[in-house]
């Protein structure tokens, strides 16, 4: 019997089937079901609680073994039964279904990456232009320009900031023993080579010019005496390098995120003794820098100074906002990364924009200029020639003994 409501709004029992034989024979299309328990007249559940859904283990509730309360596993936890919960291993992941563990694909820079196209188009532009600049001088070798800018010193530069540019692409390989440890050295020699050439190159003007008071020439400013200088500097740099191989040996490690939903391979060096290993550069910098500004007023013959400075307090501005930016990426490898390239690469475009740009237009764009130093010894020649017939011709001819003595007061009145 089933107590429905009729058409005349009123509740009557009404038969929708029978028991004979021990077997129950229900019309299941006449029943009426409770309009509050069912929906559109569906057969309703009767138990205490629904099935608990995927990735849910069930708690059941005291002294009612068929009520229970579903509770989600954690997100780095997989379904032992259906009413445990476990945590995967490090380095594993629960699958989709939450049946089991997989293990987590390491993660690493690739080539094929937005983050790593960008920092090595970069670099090759600056490897390049480096190339086009090491050419020019080298053809243009013995011209006033490249002779003026001491070319040792130059060469030696400009292999530093072609060094600064190859350190994208250790950077960006694969970490694995050799790529770890040339990334250790590499960084600290590149800009141990740039800065301490621009620093020998500083010095050197500023005894220069602050010799003028003194009769004494200033000593170690041959071309020599200035590369010694700059390699004494730079090895110790490659000493100290050295040191930290042997205090912290090189190799790569797994990196973990706080949940374990990600790894990371990596060098084994943590992001403050990368900072450590480049207090020498930093260093170099900052008395680099000094003794650009210390120079800024000299006379405007020595328009290298001001390139230098220029130089110095631009790349000032990339470190300074390279290091919160490099330390504020931590947690994301491949921004972190890219920055270090980018900050490597732009402070070595600084140092070829303004050290080299400005010579390399004279000699290709303005070559008349690069010969104008000759021309000035050639003119001041003929000048002398000049007054001497003008001397000897008005006044009779000059005694050589004084004719010396006149040549020699010209001279140190010039």
């Amino acid at each position: 019997m089933n107590y429905r409501i009729g058409s005349d709004k009123h509740y009557h029992y009404v038969n929708v089937g029978n028991w004979s034989m021990g077997t129950l024979h229900l019309d299941i299309d006449m029943v009426q079901f409770n309009s509050k328990l069912s929906t559109d007249n569906a057969i309703p559940l009767s138990q205490c609680s629904e099935p608990c859904k995927k990735g849910e283990v069930k708690n059941l509730q005291e002294g009612e073994p068929c009520c229970w309360i579903c509770f989600p596993c954690r997100e780095n936890e997989f379904l032992l039964n259906e009413f445990l919960c476990e945590k995967c291993k490090l380095g594993e992941w629960p699958n989709k279904e939450k049946t089991g563990c997989d293990v987590i694909p390491i993660d690493y820079m690739h080539w094929n990456e937005v983050w790593s196209i960008i920092p090595v188009i970069f670099s090759l532009g600056g490897v390049i232009a480096t190339s086009i600049v090491i050419c020019i001088f080298i053809k243009y070798n013995d011209t006033p320009v490249v002779r003026a800018s001491a070319r040792e010193l130059s060469y030696f530069l400009l292999a530093g900031v072609i060094w600064c540019y190859f350190m994208t692409f250790v950077i960006l390989a694969k970490p694995s023993l050799p790529s770890c440890t040339l990334r250790r050295v590499g960084i600290g020699i590149s800009f141990a080579m740039c800065y301490s050439a621009l620093l020998t190159k500083t010095n050197r003007i500023a005894r220069i010019f602050n010799s003028t008071q003194s009769p004494q020439r200033p000593k170690y400013i041959s071309p020599f005496s200035q590369l010694i200088i700059c390699m004494m500097m730079v090895a110790i740099q490659l000493v100290g390098s050295l040191l930290w191989l042997i205090i912290e040996r090189p190799g790569v490690r797994l990196d973990y995120s706080n949940n374990n939903s990600t790894v990371v391979l990596k060098c084994s060096e943590s992001e403050l003794s990368l900072m450590v290993s480049l207090v020498y550069a930093i260093l170099l910098v900052f008395c680099c820098t000094v003794y650009a500004f210390k120079t800024r007023k000299i006379p405007e013959n020595f328009n290298e100074a001001k390139f230098i400075a220029f130089t110095m307090y631009t790349t000032c501005i990339v470190w300074l906002a390279f290091v919160p930016l490099y330390f504020g990426t931590a947690n994301d490898f491949r921004v972190q990364s890219t920055t270090l390239c980018v900050a490597i690469s732009l402070s070595a475009t600084v140092t070829l924009g303004c050290m080299f740009l400005p010579k390399v237009y004279i000699i290709v764009c303005q070559p008349e200029k690069n010969v104008r130093s000759l021309n000035r010894n050639h003119a001041r020649q003929e000048n002398n020639t000049t007054r001497m017939t003008f001397s000897e011709t008005s006044y009779g001819k000059i005694p050589q003994e004084e004719l010396g003595k006149q040549g020699g007061e010209a001279c140190s009145s010039e």
